[in-house]
C-alpha cells in the first residue's frame, strides 16, 4: 500500500513540475522582498542607532509599546486612523457591488464598455492628480465650488479646512478614485453565474428586481463576503499618498493617521524603533481582524480558509 501512494506521490509532483517552475519566481519575491525584511521589526524592541546597527543597538523591550498607549497623541493618531478606515469601508464598499450590478445590466455593448471605462479611468490616476484636482475645486480662494458659491450666494466655505467637510471629501474622493476598479471583481463574478437561472425565472414570471435579489446577488456573495474579509485586514491602513496630498494644518487633529505619522517620525525625524513599533502594532491589529472577519463569515459558509 505505502509503495502505491509513494508512487502516485511520484507521479503527482512529475505532473505538477511545470508549475512548481512558474510559481518559483513569486516564492522568491515574497521571500526577498516580503518575509525577510521581516526580521527588521526586532528593531521596535530596540533603542536603534544607525552606528550600532540592528543587532548592535541596545535592547529596551516593549518601551516603544508602552510610549504608544501611554501617549495621547499616538492614541488620537490610532484613533484618526481606525475612524477614517472605518468610515470608508461603510461608505465606500458598497459602492463597486452597486456599480456592478447597475453596469452588468446595460444591454448596449458599445455604451457598457463606454461606461466601464470612464468608471476604470480614476483609479489610473495618481493620487498627486487626484490631490490636485480636489485642491482646485474646494480650496477656499480660488477653488471652483467656492467660485461658485460666492457668485450665487455671496459666501464661501472652508472645505479642506474644516473638519467634517474634510472627513466627507476624503472618503468621496477614494470611492470616486477606486469604485469603478473595485467593481471588475464583481463583474467577473457576475459573469459567472448561470444565465439559465435568469430565464427559468423570468418564465417562471420573476421581475428584474426578484432576479436580482434571488439570483444575482446570492451568486456573488460569497465574493462580498470575500472582499469583505480583506478590507477589515486593511482597517487599521490609510493609504498614505491620499491623506499626505490632502491634509493640512488646519485638520492635522482628524487628518494625521498611522501611515503619515510613520513617514515624518521614522523618515525625517530618524525616530525608527517608534515608527517599526507602530508599523507592528498596526500589522497585528490588521492579522486580529482578519482572522475574526473570517470566523464570523465561516459561520454564514463563506471564510476564505
Amino acid at each position: 500500500m505505502s509503495t502505491i501512494k509513494t508512487s502516485i506521490s511520484k507521479r503527482t509532483w512529475k505532473q505538477n513540475i511545470p508549475l512548481f517552475i512558474m510559481f518559483a519566481p513569486i516564492l522568491i519575491f515574497f521571500v526577498i522582498f516580503k518575509y525577510y525584511p521581516m526580521l527588521g521589526l526586532v528593531i521596535a524592541f530596540k533603542n536603534y542607532r544607525f552606528i550600532d546597527g540592528i543587532w548592535g543597538s541596545d535592547w529596551i523591550g516593549f518601551d516603544m509599546f508602552s510610549m504608544i498607549f501611554h501617549n495621547q497623541q499616538l492614541l488620537g493618531i490610532i484613533w484618526n486612523t481606525f475612524m477614517l478606515s472605518g468610515l470608508s469601508i461603510v461608505a465606500g464598499f458598497p459602492v463597486p457591488i452597486i456599480l456592478a450590478l447597475l453596469v452588468n445590466e446595460l444591454r448596449r455593448a458599445w455604451y457598457k464598455r463606454t461606461i466601464q471605462t470612464f468608471v476604470y479611468l480614476p483609479h489610473f490616476l495618481n493620487w498627486v492628480i487626484v490631490g490636485g484636482i480636489v485642491i482646485t475645486i474646494f480650496s477656499q480662494g480660488p477653488g471652483t465650488l467656492n467660485q461658485w458659491l460666492d457668485k450665487l450666494f455671496g459666501f464661501t466655505f472652508p472645505f479642506l479646512y474644516n473638519e467634517k467637510s474634510w472627513v466627507t471629501i476624503f472618503i468621496a474622493s477614494g470611492i470616486w478614485k477606486d469604485a469603478g476598479w473595485g467593481a471588475i471583481i464583481y463583474l467577473a463574478a457576475l459573469s459567472s453565474i448561470d444565465q439559465s437561472l435568469y430565464e427559468a425565472a423570468s418564465i417562471d414570471g420573476a421581475n428584474k428586481w426578484k432576479q436580482m435579489t434571488r439570483i444575482t446577488i446570492p451568486g456573488i456573495l460569497p465574493t462580498v463576503f470575500i472582499m469583505l474579509i480583506l478590507k477589515i485586514g486593511h482597517l487599521m491602513e490609510v493609504g498614505f499618498d491620499q491623506v499626505y496630498v490632502l491634509q493640512n494644518n488646519t485638520v492635522a487633529e482628524i487628518s494625521e493617521v498611522i501611515s503619515t505619522f510613520m513617514f515624518k517620525i521614522g523618515i525625517q525625524q530618524a525616530q525608527f524603533s517608534l515608527a517599526t513599533a507602530m508599523g507592528l502594532f498596526e500589522g497585528l491589529v490588521g492579522l486580529v481582524l482578519v482572522v475574526t472577519a473570517n470566523t464570523i463569515a465561516r459561520r454564514f459558509g463563506h471564510g476564505l480558509w
